[in-house]
């Protein structure tokens, strides 16, 4: 993991990223989003709640940016996100095919292998 571009990583869509980028950035998105919902049940105030609300869907892009390049990685479309969306079925499905699943060898539409090495 060195040398990561965490601007790219977490706020852009395009690229390919591997299990291991994928898992570190949602780790980094989850801790993000449980120190500020944290922070807002500590204090029990409605603008600190109000706040922590805002930061939940500030979170989405970066938690989309990832999804969106590890489908990338499976040869898929970003669009295959959406499946997410399907109750009990679809979270498992995401968690299976990105957190699991190996990535397609060599290079493909969405550029080169990540887990390439430099020549």
């Amino acid at each position: 993991m060195e040398n990561v571009d965490w601007g790219w990583l977490l706020f852009r869509f395009d690229g390919r990223i591997n299990r291991a980028k994928w898992w570190i950035g949602l780790l980094v998105v989850y801790v993000v989003v449980a120190l500020v919902y944290a922070l807002a049940f500590a204090f029990d105030s409605g603008v600190i709640y109000w706040i922590a609300v805002t930061m939940g869907f500030l979170v989405l892009w970066p938690y989309l940016a990832l999804q969106i390049k590890r489908w990338h990685d499976r040869d898929k479309s970003g669009w295959w996100v959406l499946i997410g969306l399907i109750p009990l079925i679809g979270n498992l499905w995401v968690l299976i095919e990105c957190g699991f699943l190996a990535g397609t060898p060599g290079p493909n539409v969405y550029g080169p292998d990540p887990l390439a090495q430099p020549v």
